[in-house]
């Protein structure tokens, strides 16, 4: 397996603190998040990495096993299960032959330093091993990512059923446990990584949970106030214009935005930005009266 340095993709060394990992976290997370770099292959992928680096590194347990044992930390168990058992048979002199770190090597060095090579082989295929992680990408339409649904995938020729959220983002990474690859020897399954990509709305853009839409208004409601009905997501909202409207205006309705993820009954808000629509083909009488209310 290639050896991913996460410190090197967050832009960091091994002294740095959690509040060093949590602020380059986000700021390359900002700096690469698809919302930014629509179409942008490379950087969905630098964006996948960053998240997969932050997920081992701000988790002290994870970091400690990656410090330790490098590429190989997801195996780390394996590694402390064949030292106790070494350490039960008594070879102690062999055992003190292996006293470098695990990422320096691969599991073949692990065994032959600890067993002797002629023996590495036959005790490697006594050792569980976990299967290799999956990742796969989901693209949804907004409308989608608004209501709770399921979907199924194929990955690697099986399908798998999964529920998902109402309010996943754009670039969220979610884990499907155990749908990874096959363990060794009895190991575990790896998991799954979903990486969600969420196309762009026609006329509804979301930031966070809040969303944004322009809504054409008739200039006599504008001037009068009155009721209008707006669509967004396939939801109709009544509003209540007031008089004297002006071009440009924007209104916030509370709650009726985009749901927020894994928490039932909140909502974001809606912010509509009225664009007055000036009529045309007007008839005579209707010019006259323009002209009267002008000369007013």
């Amino acid at each position: 397996m290639t050896f991913i340095d996460y410190y090197k993709i967050l832009g960091l060394d091994k002294t740095a603190t959690p509040k060093d990992i949590k602020d380059a976290y986000r700021k390359l997370a900002k700096q690469y998040h698809p919302d930014l770099n629509p179409n942008d292959k490379e950087a969905q992928r630098k964006f996948q990495q960053i998240n997969e680096a932050n997920e081992v590194l701000s988790d002290p347990e994870k970091r400690k096993k990656y410090d330790l044992y490098g590429k190989d930390w997801e195996h780390a168990e394996a590694f402390e299960q064949a030292r106790q058992r070494q350490q039960q048979q008594g070879a102690g002199s062999q055992r003190s032959r292996y006293s470098g770190s695990a990422s320096e090597g691969d599991f073949s060095d692990f065994f032959e330093a600890m067993f002797g090579a002629g023996a590495g082989r036959e005790r490697r295929s006594q050792v569980r091993f976990r299967g290799e992680d999956y990742h796969a990408e989901l693209q949804l339409q907004l409308i989608d990512a608004a209501q709770t649904h399921k979907q199924t995938l194929t990955v690697n020729g099986k399908n798998i059923r999964i529920t998902i959220p109402a309010g996943i983002e754009n670039g969220q990474v979610i884990k499907i446990a155990g749908h990874g690859g096959p363990g060794v020897n009895g190991g575990p399954n790896g998991d799954l990584y979903i990486t969600f990509s969420i196309a762009n709305h026609p006329t509804v853009k979301r930031l966070d949970n809040n969303l944004y839409t322009t809504v054409d208004l008739d200039l006599y409601t504008a001037v009068l106030g009155g009721e209008i009905i707006i669509n967004v997501l396939n939801e109709k909202i009544k509003v209540k214009v007031k008089p004297e409207t002006q071009n440009g205006t924007v209104v916030k309705l509370k709650g009726k935005g985009f749901p927020v993820y894994k928490q039932e009954g909140r909502f974001g808000d809606l912010f509509v930005t009225y664009a007055i629509r000036i009529p045309t083909n007007l008839t005579d009488r209707q010019k006259a009266l323009f002209t009267e209310l002008s000369k007013m």
